[in-house]
């Protein structure tokens, strides 16, 4: 009995010291970069929200690379193609190369640990935990997965995402307090209706494939934070919609309303699904039922508030899974 405890307790003694001993690997030898995960954006003058928060995290971390990568394949094709056209950079010169060239999630981290960054903090600008969320998640906890018969030669030591603007599922954030934090972020959009005399309507994307809830509690979140302005939320996609949003107005003989995206970037969407010429744009529909719109064409984005609470997330994935940042 003897020999078999002193044989299982050499047994754990030994694993604790590999270990240890791969931790001190990895210690000695981690690099650290973050890379900024957006959506990203086919309209030029939108980019400055996604520059802005990647600015911030910058400024705030000045000795770690900060990457930039836009997930939709459709948009990095079309910069691509730009890139392509003879003279289109020299006619943009606002727009950095690293957008002309921007790169997809797998490429962007690739390139990173050919470059020697084996510690990734991978940074989304998702509003909420929905679909494009988890998508960048699956593709994180593949490379995360990738085991080597020797640990020193797995392709990264550290991987973590850190949560969305409204925070994500589990017990180490609260996310209620996420969603209490971007609505204080937001003080500027009530003060601008309120001089207004406005209500405040916002537009997000949404989804049809998962809950968007978390819309409907920001809103009662901006209702209890900011009375003397009603807030309300509806989504290009899924529930709540703009039919929600029209009825809600017409019930409380709302007339005069800000609209805005609650999204990072004023692109596409606010540009066409929300202040476009078209019958169907929600200006349009609301302009048609008698209440008077003025539009905010400002994505989340351009608020340096807004970017500071992705810098606090950064911090917050960091700490957690031992990476340190400079």
């Amino acid at each position: 009995m003897k020999i078999i405890q002193t044989s299982i307790l050499t047994c754990i003694l030994l694993l604790a010291t590999l270990c240890q001993a791969s931790q001190n690997h990895y210690g000695k030898e981690s690099k650290a970069a973050i890379v900024i995960a957006s959506f990203g954006t086919t309209e030029p003058e939108a980019l400055t929200a996604i520059l802005n928060i990647q600015n911030k995290v910058k400024e705030a971390f000045p000795d770690t690379p900060v990457a930039l990568t836009f997930t939709s394949n459709i948009i990095r094709t079309i910069w691509q193609e730009r890139a392509a056209e003879p003279g289109y950079a020299a006619a943009h010169p606002e727009i950095p190369s690293e957008v002309l060239q921007v790169k997809g999630i797998l490429a962007t981290m690739g390139l990173l640990q050919d470059q020697g960054y084996n510690a990734l903090i991978v940074q989304p600008t998702h509003i909420a935990h929905a679909e494009q969320f988890i998508d960048l998640c699956a593709y994180v906890d593949g490379l995360a997965a990738i085991q080597t018969i020797k640990a020193k030669y797995r392709p990264f030591h550290a991987l973590a995402v850190g949560r969305p603007v409204t925070g994500t599922h589990g017990v180490e954030h609260d996310y209620n307090k996420d969603i209490e934090i971007l609505a204080q972020a937001l003080a500027g959009d009530v003060e601008r209706a309120a001089h207004n005399k406005a209500a405040l309507v916002y537009m997000a994307h949404g989804n049809d494939h998962y809950s968007t809830g978390i819309f409907q509690q920001f809103q009662e979140v901006m209702r209890r934070m900011y009375p003397q302005v009603t807030t309300y939320v509806g989504g290009v996609e899924g529930y709540p919609g703009f039919e929600t949003v029209l009825r809600d107005l017409k019930h409380d003989k709302v007339n005069k309303i800000n609209l805005q995206p609650l999204m990072i970037v004023a692109g596409d969407h606010a540009l066409n699904d929300m202040v476009g010429d078209g019958a169907d744009s929600w200006k349009n529909q609301l302009t048609s039922q008698g209440i008077t719109v003025i539009p905010v064409l400002q994505g989340l984005g351009s608020n340096d508030q807004v970017a500071a609470i992705f810098v606090e997330h950064i911090r917050d994935a960091a700490a957690a899974s031992g990476v340190t940042l400079r």
